[in-house]
C-alpha cells in the first residue's frame, strides 16, 4: 500500500510539474525579450503609406504612418491580428504654417511639416514581446538615438487601447 501512495505521489508531482512548465513556456519572463527596439528597421523610408495623422494640443504635429510589406498586405486585406513580421513605423514633424502658400491663400490657411520630432515604431512578433501584446516599441531622437526605457513602458499599456491589435491607424485608401 505504501509503495502505491509513493507512486501516486510521484505520478501527481510529475504532472504537476508539467503542467507548470507548458503553462510557464508561454509566458514571458524576465529573461524575454525586452518590449521596445533599439534598432531603426532597415529601408523604413521606402516603406508605402499606410495613413497620416494630425495632432494638436501640446503635440501640435503631423505624422506620416509607413508600413512594411507585411503590414500593408494585412491592412489591405483587414487581417487582424497583424501577422508577425509587420512593422508600422510614424514618422512625426512639428507643423507649421506655409508662409509662401499663404501668400497664394491671402490668409493662412496652409500648414506644412516643421523639423523632426521623432520617430516610432512598432514591430509584430508574437513569441518574442509576448508581455507585451505580441509588439516591440521603439521612440528614436531625429538623430536616431533610441528613447529612454522609462518612456517605453508607456507604449504597450497605450497601445493595448486601440481596438485592432495594439494598432491605432487605419488604413487610408
Amino acid at each position: 500500500m505504501k509503495t502505491r501512495n509513493a507512486f501516486a505521489i510521484a505520478v501527481a508531482t510529475l504532472a504537476s510539474i508539467i503542467a507548470y512548465m507548458v503553462t510557464a513556456s508561454g509566458q514571458a519572463d524576465e529573461n524575454s525579450a525586452p518590449a521596445y527596439l533599439n534598432k531603426i528597421p532597415p529601408g523604413y523610408r521606402d516603406w508605402k503609406l499606410v495613413s497620416v495623422a494630425h495632432e494638436e494640443g501640446n503635440l501640435h504635429s503631423f505624422a506620416a504612418v509607413l508600413g512594411n510589406d507585411v503590414a500593408i498586405k494585412a491592412y489591405r486585406e483587414g487581417k487582424l491580428p497583424f501577422p508577425d513580421g509587420a512593422i508600422i513605423a510614424a514618422l512625426h514633424y512639428s507643423h507649421v504654417a506655409s508662409e509662401e502658400n499663404n501668400n497664394v491663400f491671402g490668409r493662412e490657411q496652409s500648414f506644412v511639416p516643421g523639423a523632426p520630432t521623432n520617430i516610432q515604431f512598432e514591430a509584430k512578433d508574437s513569441r518574442k514581446y509576448a508581455a507585451t501584446g505580441g509588439w516591440g516599441f521603439g521612440h528614436f531622437s531625429p538623430d536616431g538615438k533610441p528613447g529612454g526605457e522609462a518612456l517605453l513602458k508607456t507604449c504597450a499599456p497605450c497601445h493595448a487601447k486601440a481596438s485592432r491589435d495594439f494598432v491605432f491607424t487605419r488604413y487610408a485608401r
